[in-house]
Protein backbone atom coordinates (compact mmCIF):
# COMPACT_ATOMS: atom_id res chain seq x y z
CA UNK A 1 0.00 0.00 0.00
CA UNK A 2 1.57 2.99 -0.99
CA UNK A 3 1.79 6.15 1.88
CA UNK A 4 2.02 8.73 -0.66
CA UNK A 5 -0.64 11.46 -0.14
CA UNK A 6 -2.49 12.56 -3.15
CA UNK A 7 -2.78 15.37 -4.61
CA UNK A 8 0.54 16.23 -3.02
CA UNK A 9 1.00 18.76 -0.84
CA UNK A 10 4.15 20.57 0.30
CA UNK A 11 6.36 19.28 3.37
CA UNK A 12 5.51 22.32 5.32
CA UNK A 13 2.05 21.55 4.92
CA UNK A 14 2.73 18.01 5.89
CA UNK A 15 4.76 18.84 8.90
CA UNK A 16 1.52 21.24 10.08
CA UNK A 17 -0.96 18.17 9.29
CA UNK A 18 1.49 15.96 11.36
CA UNK A 19 1.76 17.97 14.11
CA UNK A 20 -2.13 18.81 13.99
CA UNK A 21 -2.49 14.96 14.20
CA UNK A 22 -0.02 14.99 17.07
CA UNK A 23 -2.10 17.29 19.15
CA UNK A 24 -5.75 15.53 18.53
CA UNK A 25 -3.56 11.94 19.35
CA UNK A 26 -2.28 13.90 22.40
CA UNK A 27 -5.57 15.22 23.56
CA UNK A 28 -7.53 12.25 23.03
CA UNK A 29 -4.86 10.10 25.07
CA UNK A 30 -5.53 12.85 28.11
CA UNK A 31 -8.94 12.61 28.17
CA UNK A 32 -9.05 8.85 27.88
CA UNK A 33 -6.54 8.24 31.06
CA UNK A 34 -8.87 10.14 32.99
CA UNK A 35 -11.00 7.07 32.64
CA UNK A 36 -7.74 4.79 33.60
CA UNK A 37 -6.69 6.62 36.24
CA UNK A 38 -10.11 6.86 37.94
CA UNK A 39 -10.11 2.71 37.35
CA UNK A 40 -6.23 2.72 39.11
CA UNK A 41 -7.88 4.49 41.87
CA UNK A 42 -10.11 1.99 42.84
CA UNK A 43 -7.84 -0.48 42.65
CA UNK A 44 -5.55 0.58 44.98
CA UNK A 45 -7.91 1.25 47.12
CA UNK A 46 -8.68 -2.63 47.00
CA UNK A 47 -5.13 -2.83 48.13
CA UNK A 48 -5.52 -0.47 50.72
CA UNK A 49 -8.71 -2.25 52.22
CA UNK A 50 -6.72 -5.81 51.86
CA UNK A 51 -3.90 -4.44 54.25
CA UNK A 52 -6.07 -1.96 56.69
CA UNK A 53 -5.98 -3.59 60.40
CA UNK A 54 -9.56 -4.74 60.12
CA UNK A 55 -10.78 -7.78 62.99
CA UNK A 56 -10.67 -10.35 63.54
CA UNK A 57 -7.47 -10.27 61.44
CA UNK A 58 -5.94 -12.92 59.39
CA UNK A 59 -4.64 -15.80 62.07
CA UNK A 60 -2.09 -18.08 60.15
CA UNK A 61 -0.49 -21.78 60.67
CA UNK A 62 3.24 -22.20 61.50
CA UNK A 63 4.98 -24.87 61.16
CA UNK A 64 8.38 -25.77 60.43
CA UNK A 65 8.70 -28.89 57.11
CA UNK A 66 9.40 -32.63 58.10
CA UNK A 67 10.04 -31.39 61.54
CA UNK A 68 8.94 -31.19 64.58
CA UNK A 69 11.08 -28.02 65.48
CA UNK A 70 8.21 -25.76 65.38
CA UNK A 71 4.35 -25.57 65.82
CA UNK A 72 2.18 -22.60 66.28
CA UNK A 73 0.23 -19.77 64.96
CA UNK A 74 0.07 -16.32 64.80
CA UNK A 75 -2.92 -13.30 64.21
CA UNK A 76 -2.56 -10.56 62.24
CA UNK A 77 -4.41 -7.71 62.15
CA UNK A 78 -3.00 -4.77 59.69
CA UNK A 79 0.66 -4.23 60.58
CA UNK A 80 0.53 -5.41 64.03
CA UNK A 81 1.25 -9.20 64.95
CA UNK A 82 -1.68 -9.17 68.15
CA UNK A 83 -2.26 -12.63 69.40
CA UNK A 84 0.15 -15.69 68.90
CA UNK A 85 1.50 -19.11 70.48
CA UNK A 86 4.16 -20.94 69.15
CA UNK A 87 6.14 -24.10 70.78
CA UNK A 88 9.67 -25.20 70.00
CA UNK A 89 11.75 -28.29 70.48
CA UNK A 90 15.17 -27.71 69.29
CA UNK A 91 17.70 -29.57 70.69
CA UNK A 92 19.37 -26.44 71.73
CA UNK A 93 16.43 -25.05 73.63
CA UNK A 94 15.58 -27.61 76.52
CA UNK A 95 12.02 -27.14 77.62
CA UNK A 96 11.24 -26.74 81.01
CA UNK A 97 10.78 -29.60 83.75
CA UNK A 98 7.97 -31.70 82.96
CA UNK A 99 7.01 -29.67 79.36
CA UNK A 100 7.64 -31.01 76.38
CA UNK A 101 8.60 -27.71 74.29
CA UNK A 102 9.49 -24.12 75.01
CA UNK A 103 6.48 -22.37 74.78
CA UNK A 104 6.54 -18.53 72.81
CA UNK A 105 3.24 -16.44 73.81
CA UNK A 106 3.12 -12.87 72.44
CA UNK A 107 1.71 -10.83 75.07
CA UNK A 108 -1.83 -9.51 75.21
CA UNK A 109 -1.05 -7.22 77.61
CA UNK A 110 -1.94 -3.57 77.28
CA UNK A 111 1.11 -2.96 78.61
CA UNK A 112 3.53 -5.01 76.36
CA UNK A 113 4.85 -3.53 73.65
CA UNK A 114 3.44 -3.97 70.05
CA UNK A 115 4.99 -6.36 67.60
CA UNK A 116 4.69 -4.74 63.94
CA UNK A 117 5.55 -5.55 60.55
CA UNK A 118 7.63 -2.72 59.00
CA UNK A 119 7.35 -3.84 55.30
CA UNK A 120 3.47 -3.62 55.42
CA UNK A 121 3.82 -0.60 57.06
CA UNK A 122 5.85 1.24 54.19
CA UNK A 123 3.62 -0.90 51.79
CA UNK A 124 0.47 0.99 52.70
CA UNK A 125 2.37 4.60 53.01
CA UNK A 126 3.25 3.88 49.58
CA UNK A 127 -0.72 2.78 48.76
CA UNK A 128 -1.86 6.15 50.41
CA UNK A 129 0.79 8.48 48.34
CA UNK A 130 -0.18 7.00 45.25
CA UNK A 131 -4.05 7.37 46.01
CA UNK A 132 -2.94 11.31 46.84
CA UNK A 133 -1.07 11.33 43.64
CA UNK A 134 -4.37 10.27 42.29
CA UNK A 135 -6.37 12.57 43.37
CA UNK A 136 -3.87 15.64 42.81
CA UNK A 137 -3.96 14.37 38.84
CA UNK A 138 -7.54 14.27 38.56
CA UNK A 139 -9.11 17.09 40.37
CA UNK A 140 -6.04 19.54 41.25
CA UNK A 141 -3.82 19.41 38.52
CA UNK A 142 -3.53 20.68 34.63
CA UNK A 143 -5.17 17.58 33.19
CA UNK A 144 -4.38 18.98 29.62
CA UNK A 145 -0.66 19.34 30.45
CA UNK A 146 1.01 16.48 29.52
CA UNK A 147 4.28 17.08 30.77
CA UNK A 148 2.39 17.12 34.33
CA UNK A 149 0.53 14.05 33.97
CA UNK A 150 3.38 12.27 32.68
CA UNK A 151 5.54 13.61 35.57
CA UNK A 152 2.16 11.89 37.95
CA UNK A 153 1.97 8.76 35.66
CA UNK A 154 5.49 8.52 36.63
CA UNK A 155 5.41 8.94 40.24
CA UNK A 156 2.37 6.65 40.39
CA UNK A 157 4.87 4.07 38.65
CA UNK A 158 7.73 4.30 41.23
CA UNK A 159 5.08 4.15 44.28
CA UNK A 160 3.47 1.10 43.06
CA UNK A 161 6.88 -1.07 42.24
CA UNK A 162 8.26 0.35 45.80
CA UNK A 163 4.83 -0.98 47.34
CA UNK A 164 5.35 -4.17 45.57
CA UNK A 165 8.71 -5.06 46.39
CA UNK A 166 7.81 -4.27 50.09
CA UNK A 167 5.64 -7.34 49.87
CA UNK A 168 8.00 -9.30 47.38
CA UNK A 169 10.64 -8.99 50.67
CA UNK A 170 13.17 -6.61 49.42
CA UNK A 171 12.83 -2.49 50.50
CA UNK A 172 15.51 -0.53 50.81
CA UNK A 173 16.54 0.13 54.32
CA UNK A 174 15.80 -2.68 56.01
CA UNK A 175 17.32 -3.91 58.82
CA UNK A 176 18.77 -7.03 58.94
CA UNK A 177 17.56 -9.35 62.30
CA UNK A 178 20.60 -8.77 64.23
CA UNK A 179 19.78 -4.72 64.13
CA UNK A 180 16.04 -5.36 65.17
CA UNK A 181 15.42 -4.73 68.98
CA UNK A 182 12.88 -7.10 69.68
CA UNK A 183 11.34 -6.35 73.29
CA UNK A 184 11.37 -9.51 75.22
CA UNK A 185 8.32 -8.14 77.41
CA UNK A 186 6.16 -8.54 73.62
CA UNK A 187 5.95 -12.44 74.75
CA UNK A 188 4.17 -13.65 78.27
CA UNK A 189 6.59 -14.93 79.52
CA UNK A 190 9.42 -12.81 78.52
CA UNK A 191 11.54 -14.25 75.56
CA UNK A 192 14.51 -16.16 76.55
CA UNK A 193 17.33 -13.44 76.64
CA UNK A 194 20.16 -16.02 73.98
CA UNK A 195 16.73 -16.14 71.56
CA UNK A 196 15.98 -14.12 68.26
CA UNK A 197 12.65 -13.91 67.01
CA UNK A 198 12.43 -12.29 63.68
CA UNK A 199 9.01 -11.60 61.68
CA UNK A 200 9.33 -9.93 57.94
CA UNK A 201 7.72 -10.29 55.00
CA UNK A 202 8.86 -12.45 51.98
CA UNK A 203 6.63 -13.35 48.74
CA UNK A 204 4.00 -12.13 50.19
CA UNK A 205 4.08 -14.52 52.88
CA UNK A 206 4.83 -14.19 56.83
CA UNK A 207 8.48 -15.15 57.56
CA UNK A 208 9.28 -16.41 60.96
CA UNK A 209 13.22 -16.97 61.60
CA UNK A 210 13.86 -18.25 65.48
CA UNK A 211 17.69 -17.83 66.36
CA UNK A 212 18.99 -19.64 69.51
CA UNK A 213 22.85 -17.82 69.94
CA UNK A 214 26.02 -18.30 71.81
CA UNK A 215 28.53 -15.58 72.56
CA UNK A 216 30.99 -15.67 69.94
CA UNK A 217 34.40 -15.67 71.59
CA UNK A 218 36.37 -12.38 72.09
CA UNK A 219 38.99 -12.61 69.01
CA UNK A 220 36.31 -14.10 66.78
CA UNK A 221 35.56 -12.50 63.49
CA UNK A 222 33.39 -13.76 60.27
CA UNK A 223 35.57 -15.97 58.82
CA UNK A 224 37.52 -17.38 62.37
CA UNK A 225 36.29 -21.16 62.95
CA UNK A 226 33.40 -21.67 65.64
CA UNK A 227 36.35 -23.04 68.29
CA UNK A 228 39.30 -24.77 69.04
CA UNK A 229 37.34 -27.98 68.15
CA UNK A 230 36.05 -26.98 64.72
CA UNK A 231 35.98 -29.56 62.22
CA UNK A 232 35.68 -28.78 58.29
CA UNK A 233 32.57 -31.40 58.84
CA UNK A 234 31.15 -28.61 60.72
CA UNK A 235 30.97 -30.55 64.20
CA UNK A 236 33.27 -29.84 66.97
CA UNK A 237 34.69 -33.12 69.04
CA UNK A 238 32.44 -32.85 71.52
CA UNK A 239 29.21 -32.83 69.15
CA UNK A 240 30.77 -35.69 67.24
CA UNK A 241 31.78 -37.61 70.53
CA UNK A 242 28.09 -37.02 71.71
CA UNK A 243 26.69 -37.91 68.60
CA UNK A 244 28.87 -41.29 68.05
CA UNK A 245 27.22 -42.14 71.57
CA UNK A 246 23.75 -42.19 70.46
CA UNK A 247 23.10 -38.55 71.31
CA UNK A 248 21.27 -36.44 68.67
CA UNK A 249 22.91 -34.89 65.87
CA UNK A 250 22.92 -31.15 66.28
CA UNK A 251 21.31 -29.12 63.76
CA UNK A 252 23.29 -26.49 61.38
CA UNK A 253 22.15 -23.54 59.57
CA UNK A 254 23.83 -20.69 56.57
CA UNK A 255 24.54 -18.52 59.61
CA UNK A 256 27.05 -20.90 61.40
CA UNK A 257 30.10 -19.72 60.55
CA UNK A 258 29.23 -15.92 60.71
CA UNK A 259 29.20 -13.81 63.86
CA UNK A 260 26.78 -11.12 64.70
CA UNK A 261 26.44 -7.85 66.51
CA UNK A 262 23.48 -8.41 68.69
CA UNK A 263 22.12 -5.97 71.33
CA UNK A 264 26.08 -4.90 72.16
CA UNK A 265 27.52 -8.72 71.86
CA UNK A 266 29.46 -10.76 69.45
CA UNK A 267 27.03 -14.06 68.69
CA UNK A 268 26.71 -16.63 67.08
CA UNK A 269 23.68 -18.97 65.79
CA UNK A 270 23.96 -22.18 67.49
CA UNK A 271 20.78 -23.29 65.79
CA UNK A 272 17.81 -21.24 63.02
CA UNK A 273 14.71 -22.62 62.39
CA UNK A 274 12.70 -20.90 59.35
CA UNK A 275 9.17 -20.91 58.88
CA UNK A 276 6.97 -19.11 56.38
CA UNK A 277 2.87 -18.48 55.99
CA UNK A 278 1.59 -17.65 52.97
CA UNK A 279 -0.88 -14.90 54.06
CA UNK A 280 -4.22 -14.86 51.32
CA UNK A 281 -4.43 -11.59 51.85
CA UNK A 282 -0.99 -10.13 51.31
CA UNK A 283 -1.07 -12.01 48.25
CA UNK A 284 -4.22 -11.03 46.79
CA UNK A 285 -2.90 -7.73 47.28
CA UNK A 286 0.52 -8.57 45.81
CA UNK A 287 -1.21 -9.59 42.57
CA UNK A 288 -3.58 -6.76 42.27
CA UNK A 289 -0.26 -4.54 42.81
CA UNK A 290 1.11 -6.09 39.82
CA UNK A 291 -1.48 -5.66 37.61
CA UNK A 292 -1.55 -2.10 38.28
CA UNK A 293 1.86 -2.02 37.70
CA UNK A 294 1.57 -3.23 34.15
CA UNK A 295 -1.25 -0.93 33.68
CA UNK A 296 0.28 2.12 34.13
CA UNK A 297 3.87 1.05 32.44
CA UNK A 298 1.35 0.40 29.03
CA UNK A 299 -0.12 3.86 29.87
CA UNK A 300 3.30 5.82 30.47
CA UNK A 301 4.79 4.15 27.01
CA UNK A 302 1.70 5.89 25.09
CA UNK A 303 2.14 8.67 26.22
CA UNK A 304 5.96 9.21 25.75
CA UNK A 305 5.80 7.70 21.92
CA UNK A 306 2.76 10.45 20.86
CA UNK A 307 4.84 13.03 22.62
CA UNK A 308 7.69 12.07 20.98
CA UNK A 309 10.61 11.10 23.24
CA UNK A 310 12.19 7.83 24.91
CA UNK A 311 10.14 6.46 27.73
CA UNK A 312 12.38 5.05 30.36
Amino acid sequence: MSTLIFPPISSTSLQTEEAAVLARELSWLLTSLQTTLRSLKSGLEECASLLAPAEPGSTLPLSSLRSEHLKGFITRVGTRIVKGDIHLRLPSLPPPKGAGSVKLSISTLPTAPTLTLPQLGQCRTLINSCLDVVDATLWTGDKENADFVSGQLRLLHENIQEAKGALKGWTEGQRAWNEEDMEVQAFNPPLPEHVSFHLSISEAAILLNIRVLELASPNAGPSTPVGANASYSGLSLRERLATAFGGPKPAHNDEANDVFSWKGKDVRVKEKVRVESQDPSLMAAMAKLGALERSIALERRALDVVMERDGD
